[in-house]
């Protein structure tokens, strides 16, 4: 008899019950893993994965949750441009109808970050599921067409923060690793886009990444 994946399992009035092949999504049955007692990842409301971010939850309906990297490898950073303000990257992401959130949003003209999804969940940020179970996803504040989004306190501050997640889950810092939205297989987006400085960018999180030492 196959073995039953733990991602089957309903739990009703406290016991396990089986569910039927596809009664649920696998998506809706993923989240019922986390009802059992005893198994759930012990969570503290607002608490961060990385220093000096703030929490904003997402809606729950634009993640998954999961237990990474104990079962799915993070070995990507994906760069986004949120193609809106700030508050209004914030605001959907906290929409239950808009069916994607990303792991942080960064502002463009201070560098502050908030973060929305821990890092141990499955953000639907990628348009791949693939590189949605293997990556986090750092939106960034701005217009792909306008430039001058992309200032230098916004470069630096997600340098940091992608060189502190790279220390985290050894992912070398190169450009196989650390990718745009655009590059991710199969995706229809176009960001971060031409005037999206990868040189400038990728030199930023070598120096930041360097100066958290080796270990």
């Amino acid at each position: 008899m196959a073995s039953i994946s733990r991602r089957t399992l309903l739990i009703s009035g406290g016991a396990a019950t089986l569910v039927t092949a596809g009664a649920l999504t696998w998506d809706e049955t993923s989240r019922l893993w986390w009802r059992i007692p005893g198994v759930d990842k012990q969570r503290t409301d607002g608490e961060v994965d990385q220093p000096g971010v703030r929490w904003i939850a997402a809606s729950e309906a634009n993640l998954r949750f999961a237990d990474r990297p104990a079962d799915y490898t993070i070995d990507r950073v994906v760069v986004h441009v949120t193609q809106s303000d700030f508050p209004t990257a914030v605001k959907v992401f906290r929409d239950p109808l808009h069916a994607s959130a990303t792991h942080y949003v960064v502002r463009a003209r201070d560098g502050r970050t908030v973060q929305m999804v821990r890092e141990l969940d499955v953000a639907y940020h990628a348009g791949n599921r693939s590189y949605n179970e293997r990556s986090i996803g750092i939106e960034h504040e701005g217009f792909v067409d306008r430039p001058e989004n992309f200032t230098d306190e916004m470069y630096r501050s997600s340098a940091r923060l992608t060189a502190r997640i790279c220390k985290k889950y050894g992912i070398p810092v190169d450009r196989e690793h650390i990718v745009g939205h655009n590059e991710v297989p199969g995706a229809d987006h176009t960001d971060p886009g031409p005037h999206w400085d990868w040189k400038r960018y990728m030199r930023y999180v070598r120096e930041a990444r360097g100066g958290l030492g080796a270990s």
